[in-house]
């Protein structure tokens, strides 16, 4: 009850969170509406100016001037991802560690679950370089290059791990429909997949390193990294490509993910009749709904966000929604430090090693204390057959 009781109250405190950012939000809103080029956030008009860094420079409106300097993107962001890196980085190398090293065998939900974690660590790995950026007023000194290695994990994450936990969510279905089907061409359909799903990422995401993702603000002297970006790459390039991923590699995973959680409860449901096993699906349930939240909690608002911002500026529409967009996007980097908590509730066999690996014990000793107990367990019953048939034989 206490584990089931601390992740209700974490989401209970999102939309306490999301109240608390809202007046940070609204006055960056307020203020757009007051500018005569309103709606055009965070796009930058090329101006003739020399800079020094052998660059163009860019204007930008007094609205994308408050999101730069703001502390939404100064303080609230490089918290977040402060807290997202000191949790998320040794949570999911353990993680990681546990799955490659410690488990002997390697189930498709054991696979999946490893791959979740490989893609969280290259991605927190990166947080010191956001960190730094955002914590001087959003520039980037750290070169091109870089800025699009970041910019290229920071997205293939999100969808890397979007569709990760749809395939644990559909392997997990097959298993409680189809329990008696072969364990080893499950594992080796899972490796397939995991390639598969990498190689996707990474052909989807060179698009970002295709154009410059870093531009010179002349009027506040910094180098932004994907921030501001010039118009016409905005409107034609930018809205496609996001609406392709969000739609490919969001929304229909999504829908999947949404049907094999629902068909798993029902199927939970219609099996329970046992009272102790009946006790036990329904903890399975509620953490089934708790994953399900999570899942739709931390990438449903940014993914709908980001398709309906660079749908509004595509349109030249007067709005502007980058503030709640950017708020979306950094408390969907939470998922990166909370999967490997979701790892020790799910899996049984994550939770052993974990406990072993922090009470010191090694394979070697775990086995021993396996077999150990295995011959303990059937000594006492060949002890207790003896002296039941010892029982006999007197009173006969």
């Amino acid at each position: 009850m206490k584990r089931e009781g601390w992740r209700s109250h974490a989401l209970a405190e999102v939309p306490l969170l999301l109240v608390l950012l809202l007046p940070l939000m609204s006055e960056c809103s307020v203020q757009s509406d007051t500018n005569a080029t309103k709606g055009r956030s965070l796009i930058g008009h090329k101006v003739e100016t020399t800079n020094g860094t052998g660059r163009p420079s860019y204007a930008v409106d007094d609205f994308t001037k408050k999101v730069l300097t703001g502390g939404l993107t100064t303080v609230f962001l490089p918290l977040v991802y402060i807290i997202v890196f000191i949790i998320g980085l040794p949570s999911n190398a353990m993680a990681l560690w546990v799955f490659f090293f410690r488990t002997k065998k390697k189930h498709p939900a054991i696979i999946y679950m490893a791959n979740l974690a490989l893609a969280d660590l290259l991605f927190v790995v990166w947080f010191p370089l956001k960190i730094a950026y955002h914590l001087k007023g959003n520039n980037w000194i750290f070169g091109e290059g870089l800025c699009k290695v970041l910019v290229g994990f920071f997205y293939g994450n999100m969808y890397c791990s979007i569709l990760f936990m749809t395939c644990l969510s559909v392997q997990r279905y097959w298993v409680i429909v189809n329990p008696m089907s072969s364990s080893r061409k499950k594992s080796e359909i899972a490796i397939v997949v995991s390639i598969a799903i990498w190689a996707l990422i990474l052909l989807s995401t060179i698009p970002l390193y295709l154009f410059d993702q870093t531009v010179y603000i002349a009027d506040l002297h910094i180098i932004t990294c994907h921030d501001v970006l010039p118009l016409d790459t905005l409107a034609s390039d930018m809205f496609s490509y996001f609406l392709s991923l969000a739609i490919g590699v969001f929304f229909f995973p999504a829908v999947l993910t949404i049907i094999a959680y629902t068909l798993m409860i029902r199927t939970l449901n219609a099996s329970i009749t046992d009272e102790n096993i009946g006790k036990k699906r329904k903890r399975a349930i509620k953490l089934i709904i708790v994953v399900l939240a999570m899942y739709l909690i931390c990438f449903t608002p940014s993914n709908i966000l980001l398709v309906v911002h660079y749908s509004l500026i595509k349109q030249s529409y007067k709005g502007n929604l980058y503030a709640f967009y950017i708020t979306a996007l950094c408390l969907s980097t939470v998922n990166s430090c909370i999967d490997p908590f979701i790892y020790y509730f799910v899996s049984k066999d994550f939770r052993d090693n974990v406990k072993n690996v922090f009470l010191c014990r090694s394979v070697r000793t775990v086995e021993r204390m396996q077999v150990s107990f295995t011959s303990m367990k059937y000594s006492r019953k060949s002890n207790s057959y003896t002296s039941s048939s010892t029982t006999r034989k007197t009173s006969c």
